[in-house]
């Protein structure tokens, strides 16, 4: 999978706090631990998949992070008002999504915008596939 680095497109110094709170965090976090909770701080600018990709948050992209699937969606819990209004196309894929809540959005689609803080929980269901265990 590749997602497009943050050299991709504009954004400033990482002034804005992210949280990310994963429920099954063995299967995201790129080393496997169980830390269930991590404190980043991001850029405004910043789509919230590429802030948690660079920390080592494995959160799926099947599309590489184009909206063009639903692989990627997270609930934002907290500071919905410092992200991007969700676009249209947006909106149409992530009513594919397992899981739909109000506050579902796609990780690829939220760009920062406010001063936080955010609060971004990742279903346990959002997997890598490519760390995935054998059954």
């Amino acid at each position: 999978m590749h997602l497009r680095h943050s050299d991709d497109h504009e954004h400033g110094p990482p002034t804005v706090q992210v949280r990310f709170v994963l429920e099954d965090p063995e299967s995201v976090n790129d080393d496997g631990s169980e830390k269930g909770e991590h404190e980043i701080m991001a850029a405004k600018g910043e789509h919230l998949l590429e802030v948690a990709v660079e920390h080592g948050i494995n959160i799926e992209h099947a599309c590489g992070g184009v909206c063009a699937c639903s692989t990627c969606h997270v609930y934002v819990e907290n500071g919905m008002d410092n992200v991007a209004e969700a676009t249209e196309a947006e909106e149409d894929r992530v009513e594919e999504a397992p899981g739909l809540q109000l506050n579902s959005r796609l990780s690829c689609q939220c760009i920062i915008e406010g001063d936080g803080p955010i609060v971004v929980r990742v279903p346990a269901w959002n997997r890598n596939a490519v760390k995935e265990v054998p059954h």
